[in-house]
């Protein structure tokens, strides 16, 4: 059976050809599934789709009239399915439920400390043999306050690190994790958290109960010298209230690794080109802020896992098993 893989990065592709050699024959695209290459799968029973992937009501139409059957997603989210659409059209949804959340947590961190330390800034002057300190200096972590928004797998393991830190625990989830629980975390609603935390990351799932889970008043209550950090959702920020926010001069640091528009502009290169996203544009410019393109996942070891999964989501759909990454399954 012949795949067709959208969004394929460079590094990713090797790693899908040899995933699936001996099973399926699989072809990989580094174009993104959207409305305007959503005919380019026609004919194809099988896709697989990246986190940046449209699947609204439109491309799904399109793509269940082509022929397809299963998209098979490689992402923990799904924000991106429309998947009441996708039942009503007879699509089976699958998803990768689970890779390693060290990669992310990791990233948090890398983030967190390159505003806190100023680490862009001091690269970038040294290329220039300006050796100066003005302006770098940073503060210790040890003994303040992390708040942890949403406490699963990846909020776990930043935790874990948090801990190694020596830094106060807060948590806010809808339910409790025992593992932080033991390292002393405190959990606390979620202004006390925003207004006592020193550090701040995000670690929810986007979903209507938690889009712009940090809007103005959310934002406007944590601390004028906090770190925030987002390796999640960027519709979990109301970016133009944080832009706001930045101009008053508030926060000592921003680390974010996604933005609530990012499709059609992540994962590809807009280096040439003029870019009409004015919020963006803004938020880059400012001193205290580090944009990276949605990369915390990007691992070896989370990608490989993620890859594994989905040869494991296509061999269920072919068998017809099913599993827990079925998020809508076939004939549903």
């Amino acid at each position: 059976m012949d795949i067709l893989a959208f969004g394929v990065q460079a590094d990713e592709k090797p790693l899908m050809e040899k995933a699936f050699a001996g099973l399926h024959d699989i072809r990989c695209l580094d174009v993104f599934l959207t409305e305007a290459t959503a005919r380019i799968a026609a004919g194809h029973e099988i896709i697989s789709t990246s986190v940046n992937a449209d699947l609204g009501p439109d491309v799904l139409h399109t793509l269940a009239a082509g022929g397809t059957k299963l998209i098979a997603q490689r992402s923990t989210g799904f924000n991106n399915i429309d998947l009441g659409v996708a039942e009503r059209l007879g699509l089976t949804v699958a998803r990768v439920s689970y890779y390693s959340p060290y990669s992310v947590a990791e990233f948090a961190w890398t983030l967190a400390m390159a505003v806190n330390r100023r680490i862009v800034r001091a690269s970038n002057r040294t290329r220039d043999f300006d050796f100066r300190l003005d302006g770098l200096m940073g503060r210790d972590l040890r003994g303040r306050t992390v708040g942890v928004l949403g406490t699963g797998k990846i909020g776990e393991a930043f935790t874990r690190i948090a801990h190694g830190f020596g830094m106060r625990l807060l948590g806010w989830d809808v339910a409790e994790n025992p593992a932080c629980l033991e390292l002393g975390m405190k959990y606390v609603e979620k202004e006390r958290l925003l207004a006592k935390s020193d550090l701040v990351s995000l670690h929810v799932p986007l979903l209507p109960a938690t889009l712009r889970l940090l809007d103005a008043t959310a934002l406007r209550t944590m601390k004028d010298d906090a770190i925030l950090v987002n390796s999640s959702r960027g519709g979990l920020i109301d970016t133009e209230a944080l832009v706001a926010e930045l101009r008053a001069g508030r926060f000592t640091g921003v680390g974010l690794d996604v933005y609530e528009a990012e499709a059609g502009l992540f994962f590809l290169d807009r280096s040439l080109e003029v870019v009409a996203d004015d919020t963006l544009a803004r938020l880059v410019t400012f001193p205290n802020v580090v944009v990276t393109s949605h990369q915390a996942y990007y691992t070896v070891d989370a990608v490989g896992q993620i890859i594994d999964t989905t040869v494991q989501n296509v061999l269920d759909y072919t068998a017809g098993r099913r599993s827990e990454n079925v998020l809508v399954p076939a004939g549903s």
